[in-house]
Formats: structure tokens, C-alpha cells, sequence
């Protein structure tokens, strides 16, 4: 057989395998026992999330044959190996039509959809449009869709997938069912990566794997794809150290070692740490967006968060010297440097000579006076030297003249 991709793979066959949408899939699952369909539905939500899996099952759910001597005609678990199950999964069904928003996004292709409706499902009790991507149609197709939403034949059902609810108009929300969909958490995610390795029969190292699902930022299909790609030079066997090696990536205890010297005061350390990173192919911006999770993490470590899927490791592997050494407005004010400097980055005639001013700059952090410090010093200062006693109204400031300078 020829390859397959994870995540097309390991697209959701059932409701309840699609993870992280546990109040979709309820509200969903219970309308389909009632037998209460609805003419439109509107899934919204980050990419990745399963918006356009969901609504392949329920079109699935809606025209499975298994259902279909059923009075309803409809069924929330769906058998996936029927004829109509196959052809859905495999994009080949005539009367579930698959339809990109982003290149149909005029008039006269929602004029072709609103002749279609007319003519009842070749097979099955439903036609099925969907339409990812819907808010990509101009203002002009969403206007001619409103009324073939509002009251389409009643063998007709609408499912809209979009990642900018934002921009789809009001008037077509109003006339759906509308579908949040979450970012699937990075729990979740590390345990289907590891269904996924016991499926291939791939060895990984957790922490390999929980470094996968934090860098998918809640998406599965990112995930499997940056899965995929691991698997491919990884040899049977996922582990931290190779893919920090051939992705080029900086590890935990290199972030360390680099605070450390930084908390220590130790620029040309500092300095000797960030030309071996470089110079085995380390990214300037890789270094820079890692560190500034490093102290994001320890930062959030001060605040007593211990849970290791948000740190991205075990508090007990964070440096106790630099937790020390810094307390919660210095790492504030390392993440603030460290922001700013990604930003600006970009315009930089040399990043390299960017990113070294900024270590010196963190070696000098632990002697950085806030704001707030320093108008408390200012404070503290007044009440020795009395100026902060309120004069008697009338009084003169000094009972002296003031002498000429000589």
C-alpha cells in the first residue's frame, strides 16, 4: 500500500475518537439520537482541531446504511464500512460534497449550489454541502446563501467549517447551529502520539514526545506532521537528544549552564556558550524564542505552578542556582528583553551582535533597579532626610539664605 500520512491516518472514524471536544461531540451525539437536525451547522475553530472530521462523521452519521431502515434514518454511531461510510471517508460520495471556500468564493458558484439543492440525494435521505473555509466568500455569496440557508429543502443539510468566525457575517451565524472547537491539550496529544508510535511499533522517550505536543500548540494535525517528520530520521526509536541534534534545537540543560553564567555574572562564559550553539547551527531566533520559555518557566515556578505539561519538564530539572539568584521581577524583566528582541530582530543589521548586547545585558540583571524598587528607595530615602513631613501652612521652606556658591 502506499504511504499515508499520520494525521490522515489516524483521522477520527468514531464521535468519541475525536479528541479535546467533548462538548461537541455530546451536543452533537444526542442530536443525532432525537433525531434533531438541524439545516446548518457552523464549526469554528483553530486549525488542526477536528472541525472538518467532525463534519465528515456527521455526514456519515446522517446517510450510514445501517441507519438506514431505521425510522429515523440516521444514527450517532455511524459503522464506517458501509458503501456510503467509504465513500464519505474517501471524498467520492455524490451527495456529500466537499467544497473549498477559499476557491469558490463568488456569485456564481453559490448560484450553482442553490440549483443543486433543488434535486433530491441520488441515495440516502440527505444531501450534505460542506464548505470549509466559508469565510473566504465575498460579502455578495454570502448574501445570495442567506435565504438557501434560512430555508433549504428539507433534505438538505449545510455544514460550514471556519478558523476566522470573526469574519463570517452575522446574518449567516444567526441561521446556524454554531460548534466551538478548543485546542486539544498537550496531554491529550502526547497520548495519541504515543498510540501513533504503538501503531508502528516505535520506540519514544516521553519527553520526546511531550516536546512534540507542546511545539503543536494544540493542534493534532501539527503534531502528526512534525511526528512524521521525526519518525522519518529517527530509526525506530524517537529520543530528545536526536531531535535537538538534527533539528537544531537547544535542550534544557544547555539553558541552564546559559542562566547560570548569566546569574553568576560570567559574560565571557555567557559569551563562550552562545558561540558553541551557534556554531553547531542553532538559529539565533531558535535561541531566542527558547530562552525566553526558560525563564517563562521559571517565572511560573515562582507562582508555584508545578504542573510539567505547562513548565514543558519537571520543575526539579529547572537550575535552583538561577531560581535563587533571581526573583520574579528579574525574570520579568529577562522575558521583557528577550520579547523585545524577537521583534526587533527582524530589522537588525547583525542578530548575532543583537543577541550578544543581550547577554551582557543579563549578566548585569541581578544589579537591575525596577521602577517600583527604585520609588521605594526614593521613599525610604525622604523619611531619613525628614523631607516627607508636611511643612506649617505659611512656612518658609528654609530658615537660611541660601549662600553664594564660591
Amino acid at each position: 500500500m502506499a504511504y499515508e500520512v499520520t494525521a490522515t491516518r489516524r483521522r477520527p472514524k468514531t464521535f468519541d475518537e475525536l479528541a479535546g471536544q467533548e462538548f461537541v461531540v455530546a451536543t452533537l451525539k444526542n442530536s443525532l439520537e432525537y433525531a434533531h437536525i438541524a439545516h446548518a451547522y457552523l464549526f469554528s475553530g483553530p486549525r488542526g482541531c477536528g472541525k472538518t472530521s467532525a463534519a465528515r462523521l456527521l455526514a456519515k452519521a446522517l446517510r450510514c446504511e445501517t441507519a438506514a431502515s431505521s425510522e429515523a434514518h440516521i444514527t450517532a454511531s455511524p459503522c464506517g464500512v458501509c458503501s456510503q461510510c467509504l465513500e464519505i471517508a474517501r471524498g467520492m460520495s455524490m451527495d456529500v460534497l466537499e467544497i473549498d471556500g477559499a476557491s469558490n468564493t463568488g456569485v456564481n458558484d453559490v448560484r450553482q449550489i442553490k440549483e443543486e439543492v433543488l434535486f433530491p440525494p441520488n441515495t440516502g435521505r440527505y444531501k450534505i454541502y460542506i464548505i470549509d473555509e466559508v469565510h473566504m466568500l465575498s460579502n455578495s455569496a454570502f448574501n445570495a446563501l442567506l435565504k438557501t440557508i434560512e430555508e433549504p429543502p428539507p433534505n438538505v443539510v449545510f455544514i460550514f467549517a471556519t478558523t476566522e468566525l470573526q469574519k463570517v457575517p452575522a446574518t449567516i451565524r444567526s441561521r446556524c447551529q454554531q460548534f466551538n472547537f478548543r485546542l486539544v491539550s498537550t496531554e491529550t496529544i502526547t497520548a495519541l502520539l504515543y498510540q501513533a508510535c504503538a501503531e508502528m511499533g516505535i520506540n519514544a522517550e516521553e519527553e520526546a514526545l511531550s516536546w512534540i505536543a507542546r511545539e503543536s500548540t494544540g493542534s493534532c494535525r501539527d503534531a502528526y506532521t512534525l511526528f512524521d517528520q521525526v519518525v522519518s530520521f529517527s530509526e525506530g526509536h524517537i529520543r530528545t537528544a536526536l531531535i535537538k541534534e538534527k533539528l537544531g534545537l537547544v535542550g534544557l540543560d544547555e539553558y541552564n549552564e546559559f542562566a547560570e553564567a548569566c546569574a553568576a555574572g560570567d559574560f565571557s562564559l555567557a559569551y563562550s556558550l552562545i558561540e558553541k550553539l551557534l556554531g553547531s547551527g542553532v538559529a539565533v531566533e531558535t535561541f531566542i524564542s527558547g530562552l525566553a520559555d526558560y525563564f517563562h518557566s521559571l517565572l511560573l515556578i515562582k507562582a508555584q505552578v508545578t504542573r510539567e505539561s505547562i513548565l514543558g519538564y519537571n520543575q526539579d530539572r529547572y537550575s535552583k542556582q538561577v531560581l535563587e539568584r533571581y526573583d520574579s521581577l528579574r525574570l520579568e524583566r529577562a522575558e521583557e528583553l528577550l520579547y523585545q528582541l524577537y521583534r526587533d530582530i527582524r530589522y537588525s543589521l547583525s542578530p548575532r551582535f543583537e543577541l550578544e548586547t543581550l547577554v551582557s545585558k543579563l549578566c548585569w540583571l541581578e544589579k537591575w533597579v525596577s521602577p517600583g524598587e527604585l520609588y521605594e528607595a526614593v521613599e525610604r530615602a525622604q523619611g531619613l532626610l525628614g523631607a516627607s513631613r508636611p511643612l506649617a501652612p505659611g512656612a518658609s521652606e528654609s530658615k537660611t539664605e541660601a549662600r553664594p556658591r564660591t
